[in-house]
Order: structure tokens, then sequence, then C-alpha cells
């Protein structure tokens, strides 16, 4: 008789948080971190990620979240998991990234669904990986039914950039050896974003080009492999812990994705997890062959559009306590925001419903809009981010320092008058908005992503330089020169050529006689 077999689906939140305590090697303070979903360092951000999981199988959330896989297992998967083949896929891919992001309040760019932008395409651009496509095609069957939380690391540390990549060899990844078995693997890569709270990182390249078979690798680790190190920057989730509450960094105390260097000293690496080996070519086209860029940027804008939802309703709140939301000067610079809001939602809406072609009956979100979104997300945070300097003011420092300042009954009547909002507003929910918005915008973790907002898709001239590459690749940059040359075409030094216009000698002055008598 036969066995039947337990149907795969994804995690659920505590399958997540269990999964992820593997041993894995976390450094932060120069100490080893035992439990990452312990650690007050990342604990309150594991379960926001675990909150993410459960959503997958709430009856509130699963039918816009989730959709039929299509490995034959009868299983479901987040929608983004798996290749769409029409418009309304993406447009419903697009709604279901939204729906995690609202989770978060737009806060967590490297969420399980980021790296879907890669995952999905490999199943989809399955023919790119040969002779490794065997090992694609499991990859895209695996991380569909599991959903598991895989991030990147594709960029060099910023050592020797003046260099070819293999003349910093003891510092890039390269291949130090080859077994039956896999491959050695030594080097570093960032910024590994997240990467303490993943199950998996995809290694890849981007930037100077490879030009040495052995540093030509792109491969999956799992996280808790011998010799992987993640060295963590300060956490300012734990930092808010330690210096104040909820009340007070009601955004750091729960979505810091602590950035990291990832480090592979001799890491085993099975063949069964190495996408592209010693072929410099691919590695080196991988960025823009494989599909990763459309997608990327279609999740990274829809993710930063719920973002703006977000801070367009802070601002709108924090205007009226001020008393300033009737004044003519400040309501144009919160439409402003709306209109940048506006903005990266229109681009999601372009981008699924007219896209590109993709390989075995797919499509992939068109790329003009995503390079428009690469581009502009650059000018919109620090925009934003002044608008708000600009118009909240010296509310962002009046603040009392805790929570604990309310709580004190001596206290608390000053604090009520002289904290006090405008309209009846109160004290506690006045400072609860300034708060909120000081910590998206003010705190270290505000300014932090300031700085991922401007390099999370680039640094600002490759972005601008893909942008005009592709137009070139595509071949739309020569129908600009085409549109550009059929208007100059219409004219030439004896006037009009085309018979639409007519030429002005019956009045032009300047080729008549009397002109030329003068």
């Amino acid at each position: 008789m036969a066995v039947e077999q337990k149907l795969r689906r994804p995690l659920t939140g505590e399958e997540y948080l269990e999964s992820i305590r593997d041993g894995r090697e976390i450094w932060l303070h120069g100490e080893k971190v035992n439990d990452v979903t312990t650690h007050p360092a990342f604990r309150n951000a594991a379960r926001s990620i675990a909150r993410l999981y459960d959503a997958l199988h709430d009856d509130e959330t699963k039918a816009v979240l989730t959709t039929k896989t299509d490995t034959g297992t009868g299983s479901y998967t987040h929608k983004f998991f798996r290749a769409p083949k029409t418009p309304q896929d993406l447009i419903e891919d697009r709604d279901a990234i939204a729906a995690w992001a609202k989770l978060t309040y737009g806060q967590m760019g490297r969420t399980p669904d980021y790296k879907a932008s890669f995952l999905g395409t490999l199943g989809s651009h399955i023919d790119f990986y040969a002779p490794y496509e065997n090992n694609a095609a499991f990859w895209y069957k695996e991380a569909q039914e599991r959903n598991w939380f895989f991030n990147h690391a594709i960029v060099n540390p910023p050592i020797d950039r003046n260099k070819p990549v293999h003349e910093a060899g003891d510092v890039f990844i390269k291949v130090e050896r080859e077994t039956d078995k896999g491959i050695i693997v030594s080097g570093s890569k960032m910024v590994a974003t997240s990467s303490a709270l993943t199950h998996y990182n995809f290694v890849g390249h981007y930037g100077v080009p490879i030009q040495k078979e052995e540093f030509a690798v792109v491969f999956i680790a799992a996280m808790n492999s011998p010799g992987i190190k993640l060295i963590s920057r300060s956490s300012y989730e734990m930092n808010a812990a330690v210096m104040g509450s909820p009340f007070d960094y009601p955004l750091s105390s729960r979505f810091d994705e602590n950035d990291a260097v990832l480090v592979f000293e001799n890491v085993f690496i099975p063949w069964e997890n190495v996408l592209i080996y010693k072929n410099i070519e691919k590695v080196n086209q991988f960025f823009n062959v494989s599909g990763f860029v459309n997608r990327f940027t279609f999740h990274g804008a829809t993710r930063l559009s719920v973002k703006l939802d977000l801070v367009a309703g802070i601002m709108l709140k924090a205007i009226k306590t001020a008393g300033t939301d009737t004044f003519r000067g400040v309501q144009a610079n919160v439409g402003e925001i709306i209109a940048w809001r506006n903005l990266f939602w229109a681009l999601t809406d372009a981008m699924a419903l007219n896209p590109e072609e993709g390989p075995n009956n797919t499509v992939i979100p068109r790329l003009e809009g995503g390079m428009a979104y690469r581009v502009f997300m650059t000018e919109a945070w620090p925009r934003i981010k002044g608008i708000i300097e600009q118009i909240v003011g010296g509310n962002l420092i009046v603040q009392p320092s805790s929570a604990l300042d309310f709580k004190n009954e001596e206290l608390r009547p000053t604090i009520d008058k002289f904290y006090r909002g405008s309209y009846g507003i109160s004290a506690l929910e006045k400072i609860k908005v300034v708060k909120l918005l000081w910590d998206a915008i003010g705190t270290e973790y505000g300014g932090r992503h300031e700085l991922y907002e401007r390099n999370y898709a680039g640094n600002h001239e490759g972005i601008r330089l893909e942008t005009l590459f592709a137009a070139q690749g595509s071949g739309k940059a020569a129908e600009f020169e085409a549109f550009a040359e059929q208007c100059m075409n219409d004219y030439d030094l004896d006037g009009w050529t085309n018979p639409t216009w007519i030429n002005p000698d019956d009045v032009n002055f300047i080729n008549s006689s009397k002109f030329k008598s003068l």
C-alpha cells in the first residue's frame, strides 16, 4: 500500500522561529549570539517576520497573499514565489507584496517575498542556469512550497575597488577548491541585510566585471553552514530596548533589519546549491539577464509605496497637532508627499499591466518602470525627509525624553499642559505622533532608512548608467533618436519639407527685398 506523502506548505510563524534556532554564527558587540529569536538585538524583528508567515495561514489574509503552487503538489504559496503568466498575475503579486508590507508598515524591505524576486525566476529563466538547471528547478520548487526566507549578498566590500576583483582575492568571494560533493568557498559580501534572520543566502555578483573563473560563481548557502560568519552593525532594536520603550521607538524596536558583512571561511557548498560556476559571461550578466532586476524593482516600488502611505498619514496627523493644517504652504508640501506616493503606486500599475514577455510563457514587470523607480526613489525619500523637517520643525525635537515622563504623577500635569496639541489633541496623542515621525526620519534607525532608500537599488551613478544602457539594449534609445530625427526631417534651410505646414515666404521680413536692401 502506498504511503501518502504529507502535503508541504509554507512555514507558520512558530515553525519559522524554531527553524532559525540552528547554531548560526552571528557576532555582535564582540560576542556570539546564541539565539537570534531571544536576543534583544533581533527578537522583535524575528517576530515581525513570523507574523508574515502566520498571515499566510490566516483566513482573513490568505486569499490576497496566496495561490496554488505550480509544482503539482496541490499546495499553496505566497503569490510572488510563483512565476507569473499574465498581467493579472502580476497585479495579484503586487497586492500580495503590499499586504505583507502593510504588516510592517513598509519598514522592512528584506522580507521573504523580496528574494522571491529572484526565486521566482528560477522557474521562468531556468535555461539561463544550464548546466545547473536542475538545481534551479529544485530551488524554485523548494522555495515555493515552503516560502523559505532567503536574502542575498552580491556586492563586494569597499576594499580595493580601483583594482580588478581577482587582485583582492583574499577578501572577495572565490572558489578555493573542488571536491566530489561540492566546492569550498572563501571571501566576503555585503550588505547582508536581515541575513541573521534568514534560512539561506543567495551569493552572486554585481559590480566590476569578474575576469577569472575561480571568482565566477553563484550559489546558495544555508545560514548555519560551518565557516559562515555574520558581523553585525549596532542593533537599533537593542538600543531602543535598553534606552526606551515601544512608545519612544515604535519602528526601530520591532522592524530593524540588521545589516552585516557576510564572511565565508572555507565554507562547503554542495553541488546541488551551485547555480553558476566558471562561466564568467553568465556571472557578469546575471543582474541584467536573469529577470531579477525587473522583479526586485517591482517589489521595492510596492514596499516604498506602502511606506509612503504611512508617512502621508503621520504627516496629516502631525500638522493637525500643530494647528498648521490650514496653512497654504504646509498643505502644498503635504500634497507633494502624497504626489510622490501616487507616483510609486502608479509605477507598480504600469510595470504589472504592461509587462515584458519572459521565457517559457511567463511575463516579467516592465523594466522602464523599474528603472524609473531606481532613480526617483533616491530623490523621493531625501526630499520627503526634508519636507518633514521643514514643516514639523522643532516639534521633532521638543518631546519628553521617554514614556516614563508621562508616568510620573508629579510631572504629568505640566506635560499635559505644555505639550498639548491643537484642536483639543492631548499631549499624549501629540507626542505619540511626533515620536513615530522622529523614529521614521531622525533616530539612528531613521538615518539608516535614508541611506537604505538612497542605495538599496545600486549606487547613484550606476542606477542612472544602467537606465541608459537598458534603453540602448532594448532598442528604445534608437527609437528616441529616430523620433528626434523625424522631427528634424520636417524642415531644412529652405523651410518646411513636410507639406503639412505653410512656409512663411509671404510674410517673412528677413527674407524679403526690403530687408536685403537695408
